[in-house]
């Protein structure tokens, strides 16, 4: 929500909220029972399953250097799960001890089956919606199936197909995806246990998560990235500060030859200096996202068109940095009066709230007929006017990178939504671009912001936020009535 281009470098921080969209990873073994000439087998194998690509791969896994093999169509690779397999069992081997190797190693010859299911709120469905005659609703949203197929944006070029491209919301599909395969062959290998009676927000077990999952996602994207992504996955919502890059230098060791059991092993005793502080909206506060339709943009070219703008103009460069970071203090400390203020006096705070859900933000300042409402109205107006600052702020590093970090067409929208009732702020989440816009909205203003955005061509997303990151289920997802309007505890 804030810190945009800031979280790339220590020691900014940005707030980032996590919703109840979910990836799901299912992992069993794939043989009931293992075959009498198994024990001397050097390979095992992997299955992986995308109902939803209507894909599935088969893999060999060496059990000597855990090296994973693809022996299916090649178009059907998934580089996030296939450095999130070998990464889990190598923490294994480095953690455990030689009685438990044996088990490990008993439990591998089985074979791994791994599902994976992302839910619909990660793609885009606006064209099933458009060529069923459905207006751009959330209800036209919620209509479709759980775990719809999702379909390929196929272009053609020259008469030839050119490689398809998945359609994103821009949720950050691909860290909760390795997020979920991590953490679900780790409790399935027995290295954590992420049973709700023995999890809790600051676990060892979550941790060791967080470290295999940022690895098997920087390896799989060829660079090591802000982490914000992988770290909420399993955190949850937070205010976050980035890792320092060097504590996954001996990653590249596994590419020079180095055994992936000894790389895992200097990783997980490595200085994960990252920070995270609890944080999370204040009470009656809702968020709402929106895809405008306009498509996507590339977060690493933006990102590097950005870092190319540092270069050229530092002294220009780290004066807008400087104020965008006063600006998201600013904000997060309207965020954390406000949840206070809540706490202290929830008649007086409830009461302003449910007023100001009605009303245009001009208004709100008549609503304060006492110094406990006048606190928290002069707190709403504070968060707002942070969020008009951030905005601007971005808008310029923009304009100066060469890159729509808030195209005009996004402008354009989110003052109007700034406008609607009961609206706290608006903005583009992240990097910025086409991909989506946020809204903060207070008490049931949403569903009429939800309304205005359908009359815009912008739908808004089932997507709400959900403190929680990683968590365990114990039913099979595809045989439950999920929705993502239903809140439940999920595996992320």
């Amino acid at each position: 929500m804030t810190g945009g281009y800031l979280i790339l470098e220590r020691p900014n921080a940005g707030v980032v909220l996590s919703t109840n969209a979910r990836f799901y990873a299912i992992v069993k073994p794939l043989y009931e029972e293992m075959k009498p000439d198994s024990w001397a087998w050097a390979w095992t194998d992997v299955r992986l399953t995308s109902p939803q690509l209507s894909r599935e791969s088969m893999y060999k896994l060496s059990l000597k250097n855990l090296m994973l093999q693809c022996v299916s169509s090649s178009e059907s690779r998934n580089p996030f799960v296939e450095q999130a397999v070998p990464y889990a069992i190598a923490a294994a081997h480095a953690l455990f001890d030689e009685d438990k190797k044996d088990a490990l190693h008993k439990l591998l010859l089985q074979g791994l089956d791994i599902t994976i299911l992302g839910c619909n709120d990660f793609y885009s469905y606006r064209n099933q919606i458009e060529a069923r005659g459905l207006p751009l609703t959330p209800e036209s949203l919620a209509a479709l199936p759980p775990f719809t197929s999702i379909t390929f944006n196929a272009e053609e070029e020259n008469g030839q197909n050119c490689k398809p491209e998945v359609a994103k919301t821009g949720l950050g599909s691909s860290a909760a995806m390795t997020t979920a395969v991590v953490a679900a062959l780790l409790h399935y290998l027995g290295v954590v246990d992420l049973s709700p009676v023995s999890k809790n927000e600051g676990s060892a077990d979550l941790d060791v998560v967080h470290i295999i999952a940022q690895t098997a996602h920087c390896i799989a994207q060829g660079k090591i990235g802000s982490g914000f992504d992988v770290s909420s996955a399993v955190y949850g919502s937070h205010r976050y500060v980035r890792f320092s890059p060097d504590v996954l230098s001996s990653a590249q060791d596994a590419l020079n030859g180095t055994p992936l059991q000894e790389v895992m092993a200097a990783i997980l005793k490595g200085k994960w200096d990252h920070e995270r502080t609890k944080f999370s909206l204040p009470p009656s506060m809702n968020l709402l996202l929106g895809e405008p339709g306009t498509g996507g943009s590339s977060t690493p070219s933006m990102v590097g068109a950005v870092k190319r703008w540092q270069k050229s103009d530092p002294a220009k460069a780290q004066e807008t940095w400087r104020k965008l970071s006063e600006a998201n203090s600013k904000l997060e400390i309207q965020f954390n009066i406000l949840s206070k203020l809540a706490e202290e006096n929830w008649n007086a705070y409830k009461c302003v709230l449910d007023i100001c859900s009605k009303q245009r933000s001009e208004k709100w300042i008549e609503q304060s007929t006492e110094p406990s409402q006048e606190a928290v109205v002069k707190a709403l107006l504070g968060a707002r006017s942070a969020m008009v600052e951030i905005r601007n702020l971005m808008r310029q590093m923009g304009e100066a990178a060469g890159v729509p970090i808030e195209p005009e067409s996004q402008t354009r929208l989110l003052d109007a939504t700034m406008d609607m009732e009961g609206v706290l702020l608006a903005g583009v989440p992240g990097a910025g671009g086409f991909d989506a816009v946020f809204a903060v909205t207070l008490g049931d203003s949403g569903s009429n912001v939800a309304k205005a955005w359908s009359s815009l061509n912008v739908l808004a997303l089932l997507v709400r936020e959900d403190p929680h990151g990683v968590s365990l289920e114990t039913g099979d997802p595809i045989t439950k009535e999920i929705t993502a309007a239903v809140s439940a505890v999920h595996i992320e």
